[in-house]
């Protein structure tokens, strides 16, 4: 880096610098906004602290997001910040704010909401909360299944639909996905120098959040496949999913993962699941919503329906993701 402090906005230049077709950015509130925005739509706005890259700009372009808010490293944006960024985009239809369930985001993101009602700007807001890893859900963080979410509600607002439609899938989305992670290294926050946690060379952290945070329990190093069966009956007892079911799953590394472990990890993911004879409608496999330069993994599924099947399969195009006709894998 150049200077600590600094990395938020130089990392967003270079965002917009790499895809000016699609993206641009105001840098006097880090607000990163979809070009040839469409007036007659439901606009889709998240946000959140940095160091989750590609999250959230990379999500930001037609068919998913018409904005993302982007805080210092692992800190909620400002309101001032979130409150322009539903003035910019506003239209007649709405403003839908699909954030992940953390305290800095929520109170900011609703007192934004409550600046931009009294300049009679329509808001709505979902909530996701898809990280098993805790078992009382009002208190599970959100993770990868935002990131599905806006992929299905962007497509949703994209065919035109009322801001209460748009929410209805949004948060049909977050109640039918979960995800789980696991940490092989800690993380650091460049401003603080340290790392967020300490772990011994042959040691998982089980249950990790997106910011760093200790996991629920630390097992011992497993071979992948064996890593693989572990996270996916986590996730398949909690959503209750049965043979025959059909789902989207993720797979990613948390930042410091090589491509090489990532994808070793992803098919032995992808035999597990077929070996219980769930149906992959489609998958991911990738850097999706990371933490730094963490060392690890995160598995996310979603139970789809017809409804969420055919808008996940909706055309779009931003940094990341790029949906196409027929192609059921995106990588990262």
């Amino acid at each position: 880096m150049n200077k600590p402090g600094e990395e938020v906005r130089e990392m967003l230049e270079g965002l917009v610098m790499a895809f000016p077709e699609l993206i641009e950015l105001d840098p006097k509130y880090n607000n990163i906004y979809r070009k040839y925005r469409k007036k007659d739509k439901v606009a889709i706005i998240t946000g959140g602290g940095s160091g989750h890259e590609p999250a959230y700009g990379g999500f930001v372009g037609y068919g998913m997001l018409d904005a993302a808010i982007a805080g210092a490293v692992f800190t909620s944006p400002s309101t001032m910040q979130i409150y322009q960024a539903m003035k910019t985009v506003a239209t007649e239809k709405g403003v839908l704010s699909v954030i992940m369930n953390y305290t800095g985001d929520k109170i900011n993101f609703k007192a934004a909401m409550k600046l931009a009602e009294d300049d009679s700007i329509k808001t709505e807001l979902v909530i996701s909360n898809d990280d098993v890893a805790l078992k009382d859900k009002q208190m599970r963080r959100g993770t990868t299944i935002t990131v599905l979410a806006h992929k299905i509600a962007g497509a949703a607002a994209e065919e035109g639909m009322e801001i209460a439609e748009v929410k209805r899938i949004a948060q049909k989305v977050i109640d039918n996905g979960r995800d789980i992670g696991v940490a092989l290294t800690p993380c650091s926050v460049p401003a603080a120098g340290k790392y967020s946690f300490e772990l011994k060379e042959d040691e998982i952290e089980f249950g990790i959040g997106i910011h760093g945070e200790p996991g629920v329990q630390r097992i011992k190093y497993v071979p992948s496949a064996e890593l693989a069966k572990i996270m996916v009956d986590k996730l398949v007892e909690d959503l209750n999913v049965k043979k025959g079911d059909e789902i989207i799953a993720v797979v990613q590394g948390t930042g410091g993962t090589p491509y090489m472990e990532k994808l070793v990890f992803y098919r032995d993911v992808m035999n597990y699941l077929n070996g219980l004879g769930l149906k992959t409608y489609a998958s991911w496999v990738g850097e999706f919503l990371t933490s730094i330069e963490m060392q690890g993994t995160r598995v996310a599924i979603l139970k789809v329906d017809e409804e969420m099947k055919r808008l996940f399969s909706a055309p779009a195009l931003t940094p990341v993701v790029k949906t196409i006709p027929m192609a059921s894998t995106v990588m990262s």
